[in-house]
């Protein structure tokens, strides 16, 4: 139930303030069901960033714990604040933000490397969304290098997967089987059918990605790949006390030259995060036909804004390594999917991303929950991963046009997924040089859009030849 509600084919309801269409649970939208419980099983996924806290910015358990807190009121901002995507960390980008955060000794050092770092991600969107150049950005890039970015994008964080030592090297077992389930429900095209038929299945896969995060941490802890739980009763008492230690306020300012090396890495993570924007917007068309009862408005300046304030909010109360992304792919793709199956399975695109990370920081608060999935952390992320590599490369190939964009694309995707620092500057360096030499007939001036299709017809020439 909510107060305000939707007539057929408008626009959620939303109160206007500035640039921002907020929206509030029981008054704008109503709470659903599946994505609460999704939330109560998927903020693990959050707490899987505590380990990193430690390790790279040297803080305890408990100040970490306290960060997880702030990350989750983060969280609740783009479907308060009238974005339809589902937000998470700039994930992608977490192994350049690693490398980068190894040039410093943890503690105050890396600490003040952390927030130099997100605060200017922070002016990056900060500007683009003010001054409106992010949604003309959308626009103005070649098609073969946002796909190639997309799909590099989703091949690094499946090799970081996959890589000797990597999580599914460790923990074969409980990792591949949770990957195939959860990949069977969210995309499988036999289950599609299944679904139609069945109400369990119906019902399994209300739930997403909660039954293959289920099944992999049950496998698990019957082949011993992770230790059984020590759950403890009560609620999550994170030391916020203790946290500030850990923030800008105690460490001190650090020097200019660690905002200079820092600039790189941060154009970096922004090239990652606007593939993500492209990638969410783009699961949302692929919805946004068959929702016909729902107006659902694309504002990536708005996305810009809002990830902008995120980051700020992490720099000062919580460096985040993760950062803060405008999509966490596997999620939106499990909302999607359901927001497809019409207006009773999920009222609104609001309602389920609103409900899902509502549940999540109530989650939070839940010392058992915590307890309870501290062991299998590593889990939920491999999970997420995993997806996000498939869907990144699902929604990459169906944006290229013709032959030559998707050779472009291809080499570009190849370069950014390399294990090197610079390899994302490559692949944009390079994509535009061929984007310039293939794509275009002309070099310098303007041609027709039609003129792109010249991939086509080389591609209908050597079909004809053979």
């Amino acid at each position: 139930m909510q107060f305000n509600k939707r007539n057929q084919g408008e626009e959620q309801p939303f109160w206007p303030l500035g640039p921002f269409k907020v929206r509030f649970p029981f008054i704008h939208y109503r709470w659903e069901l599946p994505e609460m419980i999704q939330g109560f099983f998927m903020f693990v996924v959050g707490l899987a960033m505590i380990p990193l806290l430690e390790t790279y910015l040297g803080m305890p358990y408990e100040a970490a714990l306290a960060f997880t807190f702030v990350a989750g009121i983060c969280y609740l901002l783009p479907a308060l604040l009238g974005v339809p995507l589902v937000p998470g960390w700039i994930t992608p980008a977490i192994p350049v933000v690693l490398l980068y955060l190894k040039g410093f000794e943890p503690g105050p050092e890396a600490i003040k490397a952390m927030f130099v770092l997100q605060i200017e991600v922070t002016i990056i969107f900060l500007f683009l969304g003010v001054t409106r150049l992010g949604s003309k950005l959308v626009e103005v890039i070649p098609n073969s290098l946002k796909s190639g970015v997309i799909i590099g994008a989703g091949i690094a964080a499946l090799m970081g997967e996959l890589k000797f030592g990597g999580r599914v090297d460790t923990t074969p077992i409980s990792i591949i089987i949770g990957s195939l389930v959860s990949a069977y429900v969210l995309f499988s095209l036999s289950f599609k059918n299944v679904i139609q038929n069945n109400k369990f299945a119906k019902q399994i896969a209300n739930f997403g990605l909660v039954s293959g995060m289920i099944i992999a941490i049950i496998i698990g802890w019957v082949v011993g790949e992770y230790p059984l739980p020590d759950i403890k009763m009560g609620i999550t008492q994170p030391d916020f006390q203790l946290m500030w230690n850990y923030l800008i306020f105690s460490t001190g300012l650090p020097s200019w030259d660690v905002f200079l090396l820092a600039i790189p890495t941060a154009l970096i993570a922004y090239v990652i995060a606007f593939g993500d924007i492209i990638v969410g917007f783009t699961l949302v068309k692929r919805v946004d036909h068959i929702r016909t009862d729902e107006k659902i408005e694309e504002n990536v300046d708005r996305v810009h804004l809002i990830t902008a304030i995120r980051n700020g909010l992490h720099s000062f109360f919580a460096p985040w390594p993760g950062l803060a992304g405008p999509l966490w792919t596997a999620a939106h793709a499990t909302l999607a999917e359901r927001y497809a199956m019409g207006r009773k399975s999920m009222d609104s695109i609001y309602s389920g991303g609103g409900t899902f990370w509502l549940s999540g920081m109530i989650a939070l608060f839940m010392l058992p929950l915590v307890t309870f999935f501290k062991p299998v952390l590593p889990i939920a992320l491999s999970l997420t991963l995993i997806l996000t590599a498939y869907i990144c490369i699902l929604v990459g190939m169906e944006q290229l046009k013709n032959s030559t964009e998707r050779g472009v694309s291809g080499i570009v995707a190849i370069t950014l997924s390399m294990p090197d620092p610079k390899s994302t500057i490559y692949a944009i360096v390079i994509g535009l040089v061929l984007y310039f030499l293939l794509e275009r007939p002309k070099l310098l001036g303007k041609h027709q859009e039609s003129s792109v299709l010249l991939g086509e017809d080389t591609e209908n020439s050597l079909s004809n030849k053979s």
